[in-house]
């Protein structure tokens, strides 16, 4: 019973493989959709670019903040000082997730490759990065490679249904 009320008391812990899924769908769905949101009205400029992929980690530092915090609230039971800080730390898969889409974005501000149509391969990107996710957690969860396989599927159709939405949205 004294097991059960301390277990009861202490803050949800996310394990790493959870966080990692978590937070590298919710990152690489948000990088799709903001940078679809972004290209919208055409800017494919390079200083353009820069722009998109501050505003890209601003919005994924943001997200995990946003996502953090609303974890430690939610947990009805005490916290020791340092809580949040954990908790806000948790989050970083989904900064993780959108640094290459951010890569892709500065590198064509920088001139490293053209700035215009820079978002369709930061768009496969993102929907490789879905698929391999859903691939490697479901095989870390002892799946059958089928399964795994399916369930790379279904993530990554996450991502083709921003960048669908995104076409039509045009």
């Amino acid at each position: 019973m004294a097991d059960t009320e301390a277990a009861a008391s202490l803050p949800h812990r996310h394990d790493t493989r959870e966080a990692v899924l978590f937070g590298g769908v919710y990152g690489s769905v948000l990088a799709s959709s903001m940078v679809a949101a972004l290209t919208q009205h055409g800017h494919t400029s390079r200083e353009s670019r820069r722009y998109d992929a501050a505003w890209l980690l601003v919005t994924a530092l943001a997200s995990a903040l946003a996502h953090g915090y609303a974890h430690y609230i939610a947990e009805r039971a005490p916290h020791r000082r340092w809580d949040v800080l954990h908790t806000l730390a948790d989050e970083w898969p989904l900064v993780a997730a959108v640094l290459p889409t951010a890569a892709i974005l500065a590198g064509a501000g920088w001139g490293w490759w053209p700035a215009n149509g820079v978002e369709y391969p930061a768009f496969a990107l993102n929907i490789g990065l879905l698929f391999t996710l859903g691939l490697v957690t479901a095989r870390w969860s002892r799946r059958s490679w089928l399964a795994a396989v399916t369930i790379g599927v279904v993530d990554a159709m996450l991502g083709v249904v921003v960048v669908v939405a995104n076409a039509v949205i045009k």
